[in-house]
């Protein structure tokens, strides 16, 4: 199985950058992982909410392939603990999903053709976290979750 995590927009932080390129690393030991920048869209100031949300989502589904499972990072999703994650995670592995695509949208969520396409929706916390600070979580979980399925030491529990 191949990962890839899309995301609207750069990490403007360079602190983020360092870690989440860290954890890429570290990821890519266990498995072929992808992150891709869809660049920002222009002009956003005189978009409304749902425009933009259909213009990102227009954005993110040319970067679907077909057999795809598409995941989206959604305050209303499957919340997992660690444990469980990577237990989904293997599952995935198992059942024979050639590409797990995890997209982290844009200020405003995702629009109604991108939640359509989904196949379902993860949660990392109830909380709210800016998108950059989600990249970090995303791909640090990610690496988590492989650590665990190896039984090396990373995970404590």
């Amino acid at each position: 199985m191949k990962i890839k995590l899309l995301v609207i927009g750069k990490t403007d932080d360079k602190n983020l950058q360092v870690l989440i390129q860290k954890y890429e690393q570290r990821l890519k030991h266990y498995i072929k992982f992808d992150l891709e920048i869809i660049p920002d869209i222009k002009n956003i100031k005189k978009m409304s909410e749902k425009d933009q949300k259909d213009k990102e989502g227009q954005l993110i589904l040319k970067k679907i392939a077909p057999g795809d499972q598409l995941w989206l990072l959604d305050e209303k999703g499957e919340m997992f603990r660690s444990v469980e994650f990577s237990r989904f995670l293997q599952k995935k592995m198992n059942t024979g999903v050639k590409r797990f695509v995890l997209v982290i949208g844009g200020p405003y969520g995702f629009s109604e053709a991108v939640y359509n396409k989904s196949t379902g929706k993860i949660s990392l916390s109830k909380m709210t976290f800016s998108h950059q600070m989600i990249r970090l979580f995303a791909v640090e979980q990610l690496y988590r979750a492989f650590s665990i399925l190896k039984n090396e030491p990373y995970h404590h529990e």
